[in-house]
């Protein structure tokens, strides 16, 4: 996805369900240099809007009909009336910053002479309909799911195309992530509005215990363990030394001296935490080239973290090997003098998780004994007690997948859809949820062996290798196609 939120459940703790976003799971001991390193440091080539949007689409109460100002970001530089329209289906976030790190749409906007439009999800960045006090309740964060999310989008587009007179421009949406999962829906629930759909990294399987609960975690013991074995048992063993050191005389002292943290430490589980949030997100952004997506890190810094672990000499302990490994993560520039392991920040916007975590966006997950991180158990009834402690709401397990589908998706959707591209790479441990096969000769997944999350939609370097190329090559082929077919319809109805 993508972070801290407001009311963060521990990543390790009895409860198991999705507390973490696509985006980037949301973990509170991270945030703080992983923000700061994050922002862009270049203006983005976007001109900013507001488009006033109703509250609620699905009713029609006086109150439905509130209106809040919805962020969107629009370049035409290259755009001529009727040309294509790119949509980007915005995350759990600030859309500037999904827009810095979506530069494949900037790339190949030229070529089609497109219109990029960035829209940002309501409740995020600052597209929140009751102010500062939208996520105050569960009373306006009532107004917070994904349906009435792509109904924004699709209200947004359709106004953007009248407004600018070109109604018979052909849209096509992407997204990464969360923003994925929304691309590909949107195709299925509004195909009079896109003629197509990009979904990059989009776990819209890992609900409803379609897939193992341990296949996230266990996609992330994997890519340490291609990377190197002795890293990935020196990690493993690693929480046994933390627990060991926490429960001595002054443990807590100790821990926070070996973790350098700014302030010291009240619990274990803060250092344990940081520890697993460092290896959790490297997984997922273990892109071929430098990036600075969740924090600025090198190519493959996967491979980095096991040479820093595996270069240390006999006899080290295995925690201060895996202190050293995680601090590429959070300290690759070296410019951290200290941790700040028990703050939250949300610099990017993305309070409001947590209540769809805990509502539509359930996707239980457990860890196995066999993975390098601490094991845990999926427990949905502590899950929804600390939903209805903190929100009062209870989660509904089973409604995505009957909003949206994902049960047999291959049967279903070989007969049904069309014009989706599934793009995953395999060492994203989000790429366990998606669809990693061809559905129909029109709805396709290109999967690549060392794709990390979203690497397709990030922009294009002089580094990158040739199996990135080749899968991007393959999607603007496909896009071209569907523009194509769309205009001979168009030259054949008049």
């Amino acid at each position: 996805m993508s972070a801290c939120l407001c009311f963060v459940f521990l990543f390790f703790s009895i409860v198991a369900e999705a507390t973490y976003s696509p985006g980037g799971f949301h973990h509170l001991s991270s945030v703080r240099q992983k923000k700061k390193a994050s922002k862009s440091k270049h203006e983005l080539p976007f001109e900013t809007r507001y488009f006033p949007q109703n509250l609620d689409h699905f009713s029609f109460t006086p109150d439905s009909y509130k209106v809040f100002h919805q962020k969107y970001l629009i370049n035409n530089r290259f755009w001529r009336k009727g040309g294509p329209i790119f949509v980007y289906t915005g995350n759990e976030g600030n859309i500037d910053w999904f827009a810095s790190n979506t530069g494949f749409m900037l790339d190949i906007a030229p070529k089609f002479r497109a219109l990029l439009v960035f829209i940002e999800h309501r409740f995020y960045g600052e597209s929140t309909p009751f102010g500062k006090k939208s996520h105050k309740s569960a009373e306006t964060l009532g107004y917070l799911n994904s349906q009435q999310a792509l109904a924004d989008y699709a209200i947004l587009i359709r106004s953007l195309k009248q407004n600018l007179t070109s109604e018979a421009s052909p849209v096509v949406v992407f997204g990464g992530s969360y923003g994925g999962m929304l691309a590909a829906w949107f195709r299925l629930k509004y195909p009079h509005i896109t003629i197509g759909a990009l979904a990059s990294s989009a776990p819209i399987l890992h609900f409803d215990n379609i897939v193992p609960l341990t296949s996230f975690y266990d996609a992330i013991s994997q890519d340490f363990k291609d990377a190197s074995i002795n890293c990935f048992k020196v990690i493993k063993r690693s929480w046994e030394e933390l627990e060991a050191v926490s429960t001595m005389k002054n443990g807590l002292q100790e821990l926070s001296k070996k973790f350098r943290t700014c302030k010291g430490l009240h619990s274990q589980y803060s250092a344990r935490d940081w520890l697993s949030g460092a290896f959790v997100y490297t997984a997922m952004v273990n892109y071929p080239t430098a990036a600075n997506f969740m924090a600025p890190l090198p190519g493959y810094p996967v491979e980095q973290m096991c040479k820093i672990i595996d270069g240390f000499p006999r006899g080290s302990s295995n925690l201060d090997r895996a202190f050293a490994a995680a601090s590429l993560y959070y300290n690759y520039s070296g410019s951290e003098k200290c941790f700040e392991m028990e703050q939250q920040t949300d610099d990017h916007g993305l309070d409001g998780w947590q209540y769809q975590a805990c509502t539509e966006m359930v996707m239980p997950m457990s860890c196995s004994n066999q993975s390098m991180l601490p094991p845990y158990e999926n427990d949905s009834e502590a899950f929804q007690e600390q939903c209805m402690s903190r929100y009062g709401v209870k989660p509904r397990p089973h409604w995505i997948t009957t909003e949206f589908g994902g049960m047999r998706i291959e049967t279903v959707l070989k007969r049904f859809g069309s014009n989706i591209i599934f793009s995953n790479g395999m060492q994203d441990p989000w790429s366990r949820g998606g669809v990693l096969k061809n559905i129909s000769s029109s709805i396709v997944a290109l999967v690549t062996k060392k794709g990390a999350h979203h690497a397709d939609l990030r922009a294009a370097t002089k580094d990158d290798p040739e199996w990135l190329k080749e899968q991007r090559r393959q999607e603007v082929a496909i896009i071209e196609k569907w523009i194509s077919e769309y205009y001979r319809d168009l030259r054949e109805e008049q």
